[in-house]
This record gives structure tokens, sequence and C-alpha cells, in this order.
């Protein structure tokens, strides 16, 4: 686990601050936006960057090679296997594209100027494909899982170390989830958990799943899983991967 942890960490000191702070979207969509998705493949990294910038929840369809459950159904609605591709229920809008994606979602829901480091395009999608390096082998490949019925939920920020090792697992295994934004508006927030428990600092959060997570669970680390198949909710990124590998292996 220290080991896969360790390029972990490597991944998201490759892009920085990306993918961590937030600035919440001047719109919330009304129906969750959808997002058929390769964890590791680096295009699609640069749109979950975004969603985290933007404070915005969406629907994960993973579809990693060999995977036989959503990518026949992406390819049926856009025609072929090319990643990452975002459902806009709200709008009526399907579209492939990472960099055409995130200028989506900055002019729809942003309702602001597409942010300076996002014009830089070929140097975002340099960074990201050098964040992928170091895990290669993981959220790549499926293996053996089972659908749940309900959707399973997961609070996270796109470059959480600790949050990246559960989506690899969950896109390996073709789990479909929520992705419930977590980023930092606070420079509390960027104490470690254990940190804010000793000095008993807790940041008033202006994000809403940061409130929800302090409020219901009396505290707030990422990754937290919730599972409303059976009602269990879990932080701890080692404690999340068994209970996915023993509830929904296969």
């Amino acid at each position: 686990m220290a080991s896969n942890l360790a390029t972990s960490m490597i991944s998201t000191l490759v892009r920085a601050t990306n993918g961590i702070q937030s600035a919440p979207a001047a719109i919330k969509p009304e129906l969750m936006l959808q997002l058929y998705d390769i964890e590791n493949c680096p295009y699609c990294r640069l749109v979950r960057e975004a969603f985290t910038e933007l404070d915005l929840d969406v629907e994960i369809y993973p579809c990693p090679k060999q995977g036989e459950r959503f990518r026949p159904e992406l390819i049926e609605r856009g025609g072929k296997a090319q990643f990452p591709y975002l459902v806009d229920p709200n709008n009526g809008v399907e579209m492939y594209e990472s960099l055409d994606i995130v200028a989506y979602l900055f002019e729809t829901y942003g309702q602001r100027d597409l942010p300076l480091k996002w014009r830089a395009g070929k140097l975002q999608t340099f960074g990201s494909m050098l964040a992928s390096a170091p895990r290669v082998k993981n959220g790549m490949q499926a293996r053996p899982g089972v659908e749940p019925e309900y959707m399973l939920e997961l609070y996270s920020f796109e470059s959480s170390p600790y949050a990246r090792p559960v989506r690899e697992l969950l896109c390996e295994m073709e789990i479909p989830y929520i992705i419930r934004s977590c980023g930092r508006t606070r420079l509390q927030e960027w104490l470690l958990p254990p940190v804010r428990k000793r000095f008993n600092i807790i940041p008033d959060s202006e994000l809403d799943n940061r409130r929800i997570l302090q409020e219901t669970e009396g505290r707030v680390a990422i990754p937290y899983l919730y599972d409303p198949n059976t009602e269990q909710g879990l932080f701890e990124s080692t404690d999340i991967l068994n209970y996915l590998r023993d509830n929904y292996g296969s």
C-alpha cells in the first residue's frame, strides 16, 4: 500500500494545484451531468479536474479497457470508443474532446471566462500525461465486479492521492458512482485531518458537500464512500478498497 500511495502522491505533485481548489459554479445543473471515463486516462483527468474546480457533482460511468458494461453504451450514443464523453441532460448536449468539455463546463456552469491555465491546452494535456505515467497499470484494465443496484457516492477531489486508488478500483470493476466534489476553498482545509483534530480546527467551508460531511460524520476527510445499498459510510482509502473487494468483487 505504501508504494501505491507513493506513486499516487507523485501524480498529485505533477498536477500541482490542479483539481484541488474550488470556486463554485454560478449555476448548478438541475440534472446531474454524466461522464464516460477511464480513471488513468490523461484526457479524462482534465475534465475531472474541471469538475472539482467548479464544485460540480458528476455521475461516472467507468469504461476500462476490455470493459463490457458501459463501453457498448457509449459507442451506441457517440459512435466511437473515445474518452472522455460528457452527457448533459439539462441542455441535450453530448460531446467528446476533453478541452472542449472543460470550456463548455466553465462557460455553461461557471458563467465565467476560461481560466488562463486552461487556455494552454496542450501544456495541460502534456502535464496530465506525465501524471498518468506513475500509475500506468492502475485504473485502466477491467476486472470482475458486480454492479450495485444504486450508485455509490464518493466524496473526493480530483488530485487527492488517497482518493485516487479508490477511483481506480471503481473503474477497474466497472462500478458506476457519483463524485461528490469536495475541493478546498479555505486555508485551514489544506491542513491534514489529524492536525485539524489536534487543534480543534473546523473550517467553515462554503462547499455543500464538505458541510454535509461535517454535519453527518463529524469531520471532513477525503475520501469518504457512502453506499446506499448497505447504508454504510467509510473513511480511509484502505478500508474503502477492502470494502469494495469484499462486497462487489466477483
